[in-house]
Order: C-alpha cells, then sequence, then structure tokens
C-alpha cells in the first residue's frame, strides 16, 4: 500500500475517489474547501467523476441526492454553517434514503476561526437519526470515508462525515487503498419512496426508525470504537472522541496511572461499551471537541447515582474554543506546561484587513462620504470579504450575521422606518441566499439601496467561481424587476470616487428599491492573471 502526505480534508476526499465516486459538489466555505478543491484536481477535467462547486450548499445537496437516487456514489462538503442551509434536503434524504451510496462532510470550525459561530453537527446528524463518523486522525478520514459509502448503501442512508478545523488543514501520512470501481447505474423503478407524499413520508419515518437498531449494533462491532482498560486502582474513564483522542493520547503517556478510556468515532455510539466502562469507574471525564453533545447523554436529566461526571458543563475543560493537549492535561489533573513570560513586551495588533488595492476599499469611502448628514448606523452587510469594512479604518457596517442576510435585514431595518436602508453583498454571496430576498423587496418596492459588490469570484475562500458575476448578474436583476433606471453600474477606483459618491447619493435619495453594482475584479485574481 502507498502512504501519501494528505490533509485532512485530502484524506476525505481521495477516500470518496477510491470508493467509486461519481460525483461531488460543495459550495466553498473553510474548513471544509480543500475537499472539493482537491477532487477538482484529481478529476481530469471531469472525465473521472464530476466534481463541481454549486450556487449554495442546499443545491450542492440536491444534486447529491439526485446521484444517488440514480445508484451511483455521491459525496456532498460544506462548512458547519453550510449545513444549515442545506438542512432541509439534508433531513428528508435520511426519509428517502439513500441508493447509490451519499456521505455528507459537515467541517466544523470550533474557535471560530473563519466562522461565526462553532455549532456542532453531530446534532444534526442526531436529529437525522442517520449515521455518523467522526475521524481521529487522517488515516481514519480516508479509511472511514470508504467504509461511509459502503454502509450508506448497507443501510440504504446517508452518512455524516464530520471534520474539526485542526483535522482539516493539518498534514500527515495516509496509506491508501486499492480503488473500487464506480456503481453500475441500475434500472429506474424506485415507487413512492422518493415522493415524500405524506402518507409514504410517514412509511419510510417508521423504516428509518426501524433501522436504528442496526445501526446501534454496527456501533458496537465498529473498531474504530475502542474500549480500553484502567491500570490496577484506577478509578477514572474517559470519553473522548474524534480530534480530541489525539490530545488525550498525547497526555496520556504522561499519566502514572492510566484510567480506562472509550474512544467513540460513530454516532450513534456503542452504548453496551459504554455501560461497560462506567460500571467500572467511580468518575467520568468527558473530553470532545464541540458542544457537549456526549456529555449530555451521558449525564441525561439527573446524572448517573454514584458517579462523578466531568467535562465542558461543570467547566472542567472549555466550554467554548479548541481543545488543546494542555486543557486536557489539565482536566486529567497534570501540570500544565507553560512558555517563557514576556513582561513589557507588547505586540502592536494586527486585525484582518482588506488587500492592498482593494476595489472593497474605494467602495467603503465612497459609501461613507455618501451617507454623510445621515445616521451612519444603516449599513446592513453580509459575509465575504468585505465584511471587514466593519473594521478601521472604514467602520462603514453596523451587522453581518448570515449568507443573504443583508437584503433581508435591510429591507425589515426600511420597514421599521430606518433610512436610509442600506444592503452590501457580494456577487458570489448574493447568487447563494441573495436573491430570493431581493425578490421580496422588489414585491414591496422597498425603501432600499442595495449594493452589490461584484469582484468576480468567492474571494474570501480561495477564489472559487461566483455564480453572479458580469452581464448575467445585470440581466438577473432586471429579470428579478428591479426598475432598469435604478440599476447603477460604478467602477471603484480612487480617480472615480467623486462619480461613485454622486451615484451612491442619487439612489439613497431615492424612496424605493435601487441596486448599484460595484464592479471591479479582485486584486488577488487580477495579480494572478498577470503572474501567469
Amino acid at each position: 500500500m502507498e502512504k501519501i502526505i494528505l490533509l485532512g480534508d485530502e484524506a476525505v476526499a481521495l477516500g470518496a475517489i477510491h470508493s467509486g465516486l461519481t460525483a461531488a459538489y460543495s459550495y466553498p466555505g473553510t474548513p471544509a474547501s480543500e475537499i472539493m478543491e482537491f477532487l477538482i484536481s484529481q478529476s481530469n477535467g471531469g472525465k473521472n467523476y464530476v466534481a463541481k462547486w454549486c450556487v449554495n450548499e442546499k443545491v450542492a445537496m440536491e444534486e447529491a441526492l439526485g446521484v444517488s437516487f440514480a445508484g451511483r456514489r455521491a459525496m456532498v462538503s460544506f462548512k458547519h454553517v453550510g449545513l444549515n442551509v442545506a438542512a432541509d434536503p439534508f433531513i428528508n434524504a435520511a426519509i428517502t434514503g439513500a441508493n447509490g451510496g451519499l456521505v455528507v462532510v459537515s467541517a466544523d470550525d470550533p474557535g471560530f476561526h473563519s466562522s461565526q459561530n462553532e455549532q456542532d453537527s453531530r446534532f444534526y446528524a442526531d436529529f437525522a437519526r442517520i449515521l455518523a463518523f467522526e475521524p481521529a486522525n487522517h488515516q481514519e478520514a480516508y479509511d472511514l470515508t470508504r467504509e461511509a459509502f459502503d454502509l450508506s448503501e448497507k443501510f440504504g442512508l446517508p452518512v455524516m462525515i464530520r471534520l474539526a478545523t485542526r483535522l482539516a488543514h493539518s498534514r500527515a501520512p495516509v496509506e491508501v487503498g486499492e480503488a473500487r470501481k464506480k456503481n453500475q447505474q441500475p434500472e429506474y423503478g424506485y415507487g413512492p419512496d422518493w415522493t415524500l407524499l405524506p402518507a409514504n413520508a410517514c412509511r419510510r419515518f417508521q423504516d428509518l426508525l426501524q433501522r436504528q437498531k442496526q445501526l446501534k449494533n454496527y456501533a458496537e462491532e465498529c473498531p474504530f470504537n475502542e474500549l480500553s482498560p484502567a491500570d490496577k486502582g484506577n478509578r477514572l474513564g474517559v470519553v473522548v472522541s474524534g480530534l480530541a483522542f489525539n490530545y488525550f493520547r498525547e497526555v496520556y503517556s504522561r499519566l502514572s496511572s492510566r484510567p480506562a478510556y472509550l474512544k467513540i468515532s460513530t454516532y450513534p455510539f456503542p452504548e453496551k461499551k459504554l455501560l461497560k466502562l462506567i460500571e467500572e469507574v467511580d468518575e467520568i471525564l468527558v473530553i470532545e471537541e464541540g458542544y457537549p453533545f456526549m456529555e449530555r447523554f451521558i449525564r441525561g436529566v439527573a446524572g448517573i447515582p454514584g458517579k462523578v461526571i466531568k467535562g465542558k458543563m461543570d467547566e472542567t475543560l472549555p466550554t467554548s474554543g479548541e481543545l488543546t493537549p494542555e486543557t486536557v492535561a489539565r482536566a486529567l489533573g497534570l501540570p500544565v506546561k507553560t512558555g517563557l513570560k514576556t513582561d513589557g513586551f507588547q505586540l502592536p495588533g494586527r486585525p484582518p484587513q482588506l488587500c492592498p488595492g482593494c476595489p472593497h476599499a474605494d467602495t467603503f469611502k465612497a459609501l461613507n462620504e455618501a451617507l454623510q448628514g445621515y445616521d451612519r448606523g444603516n449599513v446592513f452587510s453580509d459575509i465575504g470579504c468585505y465584511t471587514l469594512g466593519a473594521l478601521p479604518p472604514y467602520k462603514a457596517i453596523q451587522t453581518c450575521v448570515c449568507m443573504g442576510a443583508s437584503v433581508s435585514m435591510a429591507k425589515g431595518g426600511a420597514e421599521a422606518g430606518v433610512y436610509p436602508s442600506v444592503a452590501v453583498i457580494g456577487d458570489s454571496t448574493f447568487a447563494h441566499s441573495g436573491i430570493t430576498p431581493l425578490l421580496d423587496a422588489v414585491y414591496s418596492n422597498s425603501d432600499l439601496t442595495v449594493i452589490i459588490l461584484d469582484n468576480g469570484t468567492v474571494a474570501m475562500t480561495g477564489a472559487q467561481p461566483s455564480f453572479g458575476t458580469g452581464e448575467p448578474l445585470d440581466r438577473m436583476l432586471a429579470g428579478l424587476g428591479v426598475s432598469p433606471e435604478h440599476i447603477r453600474v460604478i467602477i471603484p477606483l480612487p480617480k472615480n470616487h467623486q462619480l461613485n459618491t454622486g451615484i451612491i447619493k442619487e439612489e439613497l435619495a431615492y424612496h424605493g428599491l435601487s441596486v448599484i453594482i460595484v464592479r471591479r475584479e479582485c486584486v488577488q485574481i487580477l495579480g494572478d492573471k498577470k503572474r501567469s
């Protein structure tokens, strides 16, 4: 077998390729983007399998579900908040079931490295009542992806793989196996299972409930769930899952007396193994990256009589952010290693900034000047590089909640009396989830100014293609019903500052819906083109 150095994301992607992948879909978002980047790089221009970015995560999930319907193997990947966008088809896919293997990869971001929250995707898997894997290392990321496709077809259900940032973005050697062939497409004729009329859905849901016993039995037998006994006389038991197992193993060798531990890699978790651990210990420490998901199950409502349970809920471990070997060492009663003190040596703060020459900088300067004389707390931003406009020196925006929310919130603000109400959204984010709230604003002719920053790419996550840029964007806006005289296009350059400021002022003064397209290519993309 060959060993290859891979990112955790790449290990998942290669596991999918070697599973006989027919198609993969994604929307970019850290820390999941490298899965699709790797798949595209290995696809031989789409000849080996389909690997495509989609307009949003819901569409990606539905396209993967269509591949599964056709009896082929499909994977969909996105970051944790992307699963929120895909939640409708994701939950319903557990009711339809899977025909060809269907694997859903959700990459969580504990520590808020590049996200607005650090939600835990394991709750979604539990909510949907499907099987989920949580690999502890890169080898498991590869192996469990292959296992996930096989089990998806065995149980007739989607299977989730839950990653965390440190695993997704670190590298390690992975031993890879032989690639299997793609599924042959079967004859059609699936009956009513994939038509979720209430009567069919009710029957399928009962099937899903009956399948839970099979999932639990698999969890007990799964070799990735490991129960290890304690040293004689040690009455501590550790329940540890996924990436956190690495931190525990690092600390484990420092313990003079070693506790029993249960490593969990599957959800549903191995209940019998857990009960066996609990019977043999007096104290239980739960170590998991993300929310106290396992800890809540173990504690129940009133805990376990005669047992002390520790973890995040009693703050033995931090309730937010990433775990580290030192936080785990502290929880196990070991001395914590400390670095050198640097009293009196103050490093300057280095907050993230827009790139030098970024078109968004010129846009915010013009917008700020146009808003002089108005209450400046009226700019609703979306998610993208331009969210950095909230920071000095611009201080141009006041909100950022989720994809597409800028237009919706600005419409709500306008209806609450905010004037002028301004939404700032990128071209890719507009295509992702800004179209529907704009259609709502068109219907109401809301007193609202929408500024679409068209830099031609998904810049924040690695310059993936945008679905809402250039002339097609202009035609889309007209097709949605935005008044042609209030679709304005400006070029954000210093030499155009006065002209652009004047156009923004005109549209702010207009009592109705207007859209200003601010069009200039991302400087990073432009630089890459010049270098090539």
